[in-house]
C-alpha cells in the first residue's frame, strides 16, 4: 500500500504519541480520524484542527472505512480492542502501534486476527514525562528512531507501509528488529533507564533536594516523571529481559564501588574513557563538544 492523501488513517487513542502522531500526519496534509475515550481530548483534537474527525466510542463506521489504523493504547487495551472489534476492519486493513513492548502482544494478536488484515508493529523512540494531547509536539520526531518489528507473518507491502509512516513523520532513522530483539533491546535503552531515574529519586530523602541540583541531575532524572500505569505494565510485559539488564547494571556499578573502595584511579579512568568514547556515538555527527 502506498500512502497517499486518499489514504484513510484511523489513530486510536490521542495521548502524547497518539496526539503527536495526528499532528505530524495533519502537517504533512493527510486527514485524520482518531477515536478517544475522553470528551475533552476529542473536543480539543477537532478545535486545534489536530484530527478531521473524532469519536468517544468504537466507532464502526470509522473502523470500516480505515486503510490504516494506528494504536496509541496500553498494551492489554490495545489486545482486547482488536479482539472485540476486528469483525468491522475493512478487508486488507493494516494495524500498527506504538507499544512499548512486542514479544507478548504480536504473535498473540497476529495469531487471532482476521487472514485478511494485517498486524505490523512499530515502536517510535520518542515521547514525553508529561501526559495527554495538550503537551503532543510532532517535532518530538524529527530526531528520534522509529523502529518497525516484523514477524514472519508479515508481507512486504505491510513493512514498507509501516515505514512509510516513519517517513511522514520524519524520523531520523528508521530500523528493523524482531520482537524478541526488541524487547531485550528495549529493556535496556529505555526500561532500565526509567528504573535507574526511579531509584534516583527515592534513594535519597534529603529536604529540598531541588535546591541543591544542577543541571546533571535533573537530566538524568527527567524520565523519573512517569505515568505508573502504563510503565507498570510494560516493566512486567518485559519483566525478563529487564531484570537481565537490571542485573548487568548492579554488576558494572559493584564493579565502580570496588575501583573505589580499592582507590583505584586507573580502573576508574578507564571506565570513564570507555563511557566518552560510547556515549561520542549517540552525538550528532560534527556536533562540537562542549565541556
Amino acid at each position: 500500500m502506498k500512502i497517499d492523501k486518499d489514504t484513510k488513517i484511523l489513530i486510536i487513542g490521542l495521548g502524547i504519541i497518539g496526539g503527536s502522531y495526528a499532528k505530524g500526519f495533519t502537517k504533512a496534509g493527510y486527514k485524520i480520524d482518531a477515536i478517544d475515550t475522553d470528551p475533552d481530548t476529542i473536543s480539543y483534537a477537532l478545535e486545534n484542527n489536530i484530527i478531521d474527525k473524532g469519536s468517544i466510542k468504537a466507532d464502526r463506521k470509522m473502523i470500516e472505512e480505515a486503510d490504516i489504523l494506528i494504536f496509541a493504547l496500553y498494551p492489554h487495551i490495545f489486545r482486547e480492542w482488536i479482539e472485540k472489534n476486528q469483525w468491522y476492519l475493512k478487508s486488507g486493513a493494516i494495524i500498527t502501534d506504538v507499544t512499548g513492548v512486542k514479544g507478548c502482544l504480536v504473535r498473540d494478536i497476529q495469531g487471532f486476527l482476521r487472514d485478511d488484515c494485517e498486524y505490523i508493529a512499530a515502536h517510535p523512540m520518542a515521547g514525553c514525562e508529561k501526559l495527554g494531547i495538550t503537551h503532543s509536539n510532532e517535532e518530538i520526531f524529527y530526531d528520534a528512531n522509529y523502529i518497525v518489528v516484523p514477524t514472519e507473518k508479515n508481507t512486504e507491502n505491510a513493512i514498507n507501509t509501516c515505514r512509510q509512516i516513519g517517513e511522514i513523520l520524519k524520523f531520523a532513522r528508521i530500523s528493523y528488529l524482531s520482537p524478541e530483539d526488541h524487547d531485550e533491546m528495549i529493556g535496556f535503552v529505555s526500561q532500565l533507564t526509567h528504573c535507574i531515574a526511579m531509584s534516583l529519586m527515592t534513594c535519597n530523602h534529603t529536604e529540598k533536594l531541588e535546591d541543591y541540583t544542577g543541571d546533571s541531575f535533573r537530566d538524568l532524572t527527567r524520565i523519573a516523571r512517569i505515568d505508573e500505569t502504563m510503565w507498570s505494565e510494560l516493566f512486567l510485559l518485559n519483566k525478563d529481559a529487564l531484570l537481565h539488564q537490571m542485573k548487568l547494571f548492579t554488576m558494572e556499578i559493584s564493579k565502580l564501588e570496588r575501583m573505589l573502595m580499592e582507590a583505584d584511579k586507573e580502573g576508574i579512568k578507564d571506565m570513564m574513557r570507555r563511557s566518552t568514547a560510547r556515549r561520542k556515538l549517540f552525538d550528532k555527527e560534527n556536533q562540537e563538544e562542549t565541556v
